[in-house]
């Protein structure tokens, strides 16, 4: 079965090279993460912890990233058919959520802390705030470097560039408290990583969850799909044409395809496997082929009349 290898080095070759830069990644998150929550306890900065909080959820979604590509390469058996591979999708979709409910702890230890600001450290703030700024900068190049087009890749970017904004945000803090004895600007930072952290959480929770509702894959527009599908000369119609993602860079479609009375279907066949290959990068296609005419009534899409 020659229809498994992708054009670019194939998803195990990109797992990893992409296992590779993520463990790297974990690495400094996890010297990170010990940094952020003794600095946070020792400086009495909510916002440190926040920061933790942010770090601890990027240490999570690598880690969740890596297993989830361990799992992802298990071999198919025949209950499980495509082995594991939308683990990392689910694994994902379970990082996108935590990524929400740290945010709101986040926000509702800030809120509590704003009418009465506790003393905050701010020089040992400014200087953790710095460590975690080198860090996310390091890991986020690292991570950057990768193929990004698996979908556990961007996701752990994402956490790690916002990562290093809320590490600017903690800096700013410290400096503040330093230089003016400002307390408040400790939890309002916060805030603003909390809210840094939601946002981040919106692509991993819509992406994911297209994929297990078995949404078409992103930016692809099944309408065009089926005309190109009908462009092969003996085709006639298609219907019941179901496109939908595996796990990331895996398209899967089915299809009805009636072809004119003694056309050769396999030549259609070959044909139409030729144009989803060439044009969308569709491999895994399970087309059953029909002769005869257009049926009514169904949701079709047809051959567009030649011109005369």
């Amino acid at each position: 079965m020659g229809h498994a290898h992708h054009h670019h080095g194939g998803p195990a070759l990109r797992r990893r090279e992409n296992a590779r830069r993520l463990w790297i990644a974990l690495a400094i998150n996890a010297a990170m993460l010990v940094a952020a929550v003794l600095g946070g306890l020792l400086t009495g900065s909510l916002a440190l912890l926040a920061e933790a909080g942010h770090v601890l959820s990027d240490a999570g979604s690598i880690g969740i990233a890596l297993l989830a590509a361990r799992l992802a390469a298990v071999a198919p058996t025949p209950s499980r058919t495509f082995g594991l591979q939308r683990s990392e999708i689910v694994a994902a979709f379970v990082n996108g959520v935590t990524l929400v409910v740290v945010a709101v702890l986040v926000l509702v230890a800030a809120i509590s802390r704003l009418s009465d600001p506790p003393e905050v450290a701010g020089l040992g703030v400014l200087l953790l705030g710095l460590v975690g700024l080198a860090g996310n900068a390091v890991a986020t190049l690292v991570l950057a470097g990768g193929e990004r087009e698996d979908v556990n890749l961007e996701a752990v970017l994402r956490h790690s560039f916002g990562d290093a904004l809320s590490s600017m945000g903690v800096v700013v803090a410290g400096a503040v408290i330093l230089i003016t004895g400002w307390n408040t600007i400790d939890p309002l930072i916060s805030i603003a990583i909390a809210v840094l952290i939601a946002a981040s959480a919106w692509r991993p929770v819509k992406e994911p969850l297209d994929v297990l509702l078995e949404a078409a894959p992103a930016g692809m527009d099944v309408t065009t799909v089926g005309e190109a599908m009908c462009s092969v000369q003996e085709v006639v119609e298609v219907h019941d044409l179901h496109v939908w993602t595996v796990t990331s860079g895996f398209p899967a479609l089915s299809a009805h395809v009636t072809v004119a009375h003694g056309a050769d279907r396999d030549r259609a066949r070959r044909g139409v496997e030729s144009v989803l290959h060439e044009r969308f990068g569709i491999d895994h296609t399970t087309l059953q082929m029909v002769e005869g005419e257009r049926v009514e009534g169904l949701i079709q899409i047809e051959k567009a009349e030649r011109p005369a």
